[in-house]
């Protein structure tokens, strides 16, 4: 190649040029790992969503996944998008209590966006996104019915729902007190709702806004009332593949912006005090502990 002439010249540099932005973007490529880079390369992401833990992850009339975890997973995907430099699809993944955290484990999801509480056990086997809900476990019974409390549970068929928390305070609980109660596990949280209303169990033990949000959902109130003081405190967060450093940086700068922006408070707005899409309310006020971790995230994104 001709270097000396202008013409020669200006052909060397713009290939030049043209070797050095493909190094870039290759650089940048390669930057990406894990999820990030399986992203990009397929143009997906794999949602788990529920079928029924209402707010917060459940099926509209239509069979589309919607919810207050959803939307916050919508805008973990936009970022996520921005971050790879093109649109990313989602393709939504239907989990229950029992396989949402091997789905995470085994890569079958990317986000796990339910109601799943983050505690110790479930760290060591998936990574948690900042906390986005703090709630309790209680007690759901028909109306009349004589449980109050924990100390009526003897001889009571209780149901919970399998490999939640809440199975796991119940027993305790019973072993602690000798309280002598029979534990029923369902496959979701509608069958053991349902399980409580067929005469099937005598009470139905969750965290507390999920009962609220299915006795909305059936349009129950009135005939299924919420008991007992807090058995547990569980805050909940969305799962990702533990180790995953990428995901994590993108997970916690999202609810980092949209503390700032008071995204997440008016998604719980939203979710908590406005119509659900059945036309009922659930009217949880947030709490102050909740308030002061939107908060603390706010302060995060400066």
């Amino acid at each position: 190649m001709n270097t000396t002439s202008p013409h020669g010249w200006f052909k060397h540099a713009g290939l030049l040029a043209a070797l050095v932005l493909t190094g870039f973007t290759t650089c940048a490529a390669d930057e990406l790992t894990g999820v990030m880079k399986k992203a990009k390369a397929a143009g997906t992401v794999y949602v788990g969503y529920r079928a029924s833990s209402v707010p917060f992850s459940f099926v509209s009339g239509h069979g589309d996944p919607i919810g207050y975890s959803i939307d916050i997973c919508r805008n973990i995907v936009a970022a996520m998008s921005d971050e790879v430099g093109r649109e990313l699809t989602i393709k939504w993944v239907l989990v229950t209590s029992e396989t949402r955290i091997p789905a995470v484990v085994a890569g079958d999801v990317d986000l796990e966006c339910g109601s799943t509480t983050n505690n110790a056990e479930r760290a060591k086997q998936v990574g948690f996104s900042p906390i986005m809900f703090i709630a309790g476990t209680k007690m759901m019974v028909k109306k009349g019915s004589p449980i109050q409390s924990f100390k009526d549970l003897k001889d009571k068929a209780v149901v919970v729902t399998a490999g939640t928390t809440n199975e796991k305070a119940i027993r305790e609980l019973n072993e602690k007190f000798k309280i002598g109660l029979k534990l029923v596990t369902a496959k979701d949280h509608a069958d053991s709702f349902s399980l409580v209303k067929s005469g099937g169990a005598d009470a139905f033990a969750t965290d507390d806004v999920l009962l609220y949000g299915l006795i909305a959902k059936n349009k129950a109130q009135g005939d299924y009332f919420v008991v007992g003081d807090f058995l547990s405190y569980d805050p909940y967060g969305i799962t990702y593949k533990k180790g995953d450093v990428a995901m994590k940086k993108v997970i916690d700068t999202t609810f980092a912006n949209m503390a700032e922006e008071r995204e997440l408070e008016q998604a719980y707005k939203k979710w908590f005090l406005s119509r659900l899409p059945s036309g009922d309310r659930i009217n949880l006020p947030m709490s102050a502990q909740l308030d002061s971790v939107f908060r603390t995230l706010a302060t995060k994104s400066d």
